[in-house]
């Protein structure tokens, strides 16, 4: 359930933002029907920034749209290497300082700063994407059953293999991923128990690199398809694309994540060897969230996306995956079955 509260909207501000937000990598756009120089969505991206094709760029889609349809400015900040909570709780403030609402941190690493830029700024909705622990009356916590949409992918991944024999390519080793794996190995287990699933992570921290190293998942994807696996799915952010590289020069399949990866053009030249891809969609969160604002009735507490919402699912751009009758029947009969609650999916 949403729990849902009232909170004042922050006041307009008339100062730039862009000098602001200069020495941290941010942008602020604005449009010319916001006639009172209203400012509202503004996010800051997790580690790999935009342009990663997947998590990022999924949040910036829901700025977008936030922008076009209530016409105001908004914002959205990269992140610095090497930072620390301290520096994204102090990028967070500077937003809500400067008038914007909703302010969002797009990743789990963001708690900490939002949780205290929040207890600063309490007339300003703050939300937070993959992190359920923050309670506070104007903190959204956007978090998602991604070991539904896992199970789904597994359920694929299981009928497309010819070798029996799958990967698994995580990001980071947290909890977080571990919803990915868990989700996926069970619905590759529940089709074919004789499916082999090879799991790999690439960092134990993100500070290493897991989200936002291609060259770290291409040699991961290239290890496991040596073991003789045919299809890879990557829960690994800007690291997938590497994967999704050494998939199409072996002629395998991989299986994407959070964002439909066959119509990112980044990825265009490869997108004949993306089967499908597992999403969730933090467009729409991040686009709820800035609504709930904008009429006066802020979102906050748990706000989960799942199967039965539609916010995550399978993407079906691939005609090759499409097409197929046998396998859109499994996923289907999958699917009913979870969100009925016959199947209870793991998440650990």
């Amino acid at each position: 359930m949403r729990r849902i509260s009232r909170i004042t909207v922050a006041g307009a501000a008339t100062a730039s933002l862009a000098l602001a937000l200069s020495a941290c990598g941010g942008t602020s756009t604005s449009s010319s029907s916001a006639s009172k120089g209203d400012k509202g969505l503004a996010i800051a991206y997790d580690v790999g920034g935009k342009g990663d094709q997947s998590f990022n760029d999924a949040a910036y889609a829901g700025l977008e749209k936030a922008k076009k349809e209530f016409g105001y400015e908004t914002a959205d900040v990269e992140p610095t290497e090497g930072e620390t909570d301290a520096d994204k709780e102090q990028r967070l403030a500077s937003l809500a300082k400067q008038g914007y609402n909703p302010v969002i941190g797009v990743g789990y690493a963001y708690a900490a700063a939002v949780k205290g830029a929040a207890e600063k700024f309490p007339d300003t909705t703050f939300g937070i994407v993959d992190d359920a622990t923050i309670e506070a009356e104007n903190v959204a916590d956007l978090v998602f059953s991604e070991e539904q949409a896992s199970y789904l992918a597994g359920v694929a991944a299981a009928k497309a293999t010819k070798t029996k024999t799958v990967g698994f390519v995580g990001g980071v080793d947290i909890p977080l991923i571990h919803k990915f794996q868990a989700g996926f190995e069970q619905g590759v287990k529940d089709t074919d128990p004789k499916v082999k699933v090879l799991p790999q992570y690439l960092t134990q921290t993100a500070e290493e690199g897991g989200f936002s190293s291609p060259d770290k998942g291409k040699t991961a994807a290239e290890g496991q398809i040596e073991k003789k696996a045919d299809v890879v799915y990557a829960a690994a952010g800007l690291s997938g694309q590497g994967v999704i590289e050494a998939a199409a020069a072996n002629k395998v399949w991989a299986i994407g994540v959070d964002s439909d990866q066959y119509q990112q053009e980044a990825l265009a030249k490869y997108k004949d060897y993306i089967l499908t891809s597992a999403m969730k969609d933090v467009a729409k969160a991040v686009y709820n969230l800035a609504k709930s604002v904008e009429d006066g009735k802020p979102e906050t507490g748990i706000v989960r996306g799942d199967l039965k919402t539609g916010e995550v699912s399978l993407s079906n751009s691939n005609p090759k995956f499409a097409d197929d009758a046998e396998l859109q029947e499994a996923i289907e009969t999958a699917k009913e079955k979870i969100i009925s609650g016959e199947i209870k999916v793991k998440s650990s």
